[in-house]
């Protein structure tokens, strides 16, 4: 699909022509203010009226998909990406294989998929939560640039998961659409699904290990959910995987700097014994140990706990 025939007639920019299907427009019109509450309650702390500077998709080619500009988060734009239909798309695999793609919910599959969907829409925001005091301690202007496009592609991701939902799941989607709001991360009545975005973010070790394992995790869920025979949902996470590829990057170069910084003052100051490595905390930078610590939490929570706990959630092997 071109970038002509993106719509930005509705708040909400697509190109899944939401100005000719009323019924899910006037939903997702209607769902956008509690995001927008959530946002301010829940989003990036003490920023909410700055510029920022940051990446806006609007078009799902790949040449030109996105504009760079200055934005107040509570004003950024997110929109709902589709990668452009294949009529003659067949499932690649399982009981199904060589059928047409799914265009609409199988009905002996409407449940599992419904399950799947919201599972993956709650690690968005559930995400944004953990890391939304970070702002408050940011290494660098370029460190917190990133932060907050990782952060509004999060809530992008949420908006096309709760699309699905309110298009292909009628009244049970919009009750799913609203619960996404109103679990929070770490929350002890209603928390988040997963129990890897129940964890805290508390500093920006924390946050890179999370954005070098737990969303390199994402990564291939998304590929995965972009092999699925429901053709809306394998088209929505393949977007979603061009957005996924930076904060990616954000993790293994925050992870990367830390490392280095640690190994240039040991270097520096003549540090060679493990028992004296902490020693480099006195000139500024992380010991190694404290950074195996950290790496053997995240690994465990994002391919242990979360996959486990996506498997628990009812998952529903991709095509049968």
């Amino acid at each position: 699909m071109l970038s002509s025939q993106v719509e930005y007639d509705t708040i909400i920019p697509n190109n899944v022509s939401l100005s000719s299907d009323r019924r899910v427009l006037k939903a997702l019109e209607k769902w956008h203010p509690g995001y927008i509450d959530w946002w301010k309650d829940l989003g990036p702390v003490g920023f909410q009226d700055m510029l920022v500077y940051l990446r806006t998709a609007i078009n799902v080619d790949k040449d030109g998909w996105a504009t760079f500009d200055y934005v107040k988060m509570p004003d950024y734009r997110w929109g709902i990406f589709l990668t452009p239909s294949d009529s003659d798309r067949r499932i690649d695999f399982g009981i199904h294989k060589g059928q047409p793609a799914w265009q609409e919910v199988p009905g002996e599959y409407r449940s599992e998929l419904r399950r799947l969907i919201v599972t993956q829409g709650d690690t968005e925001p559930a995400s944004v939560e953990q890391q939304r005091q970070l702002g408050k301690t940011c290494p660098s202007l370029y460190d917190l640039r990133n932060l907050f496009q990782i952060n509004v592609e999060e809530g992008r991701h949420l908006w096309a998961m709760v699309y699905l939902l309110q298009a292909y799941f009628g009244r049970d989607g919009r009750e799913e659409a609203e619960a996404m709001l109103e679990r929070h991360s770490g929350d002890p009545d209603k928390p988040r699904i997963l129990e890897a975005f129940n964890e805290e973010t508390p500093d920006w070790l924390s946050y890179f290990m999370f954005t070098y394992f737990t969303d390199r995790d994402g990564k291939f869920q998304l590929a995965s959910l972009a092999e699925s025979g429901f053709d809306p949902l394998a088209r929505s996470c393949r977007f979603m995987l061009t957005e996924e590829a930076h904060h990616m990057f954000v993790g293994e170069t925050g992870v990367g700097r830390v490392v280095q910084r640690t190994c240039d003052l040991m270097n520096e100051y003549k540090i060679r014994s493990s028992a004296a490595e902490v020693e480099v905390r006195k000139y500024g930078g992380i010991d190694l140990p404290t950074v195996q610590k950290y790496l053997n939490f995240l690994f465990c929570i994002s391919f242990f706990g979360r996959r486990f706990n996506f498997e628990l959630s009812g998952s529903l092997p991709l095509a049968r």
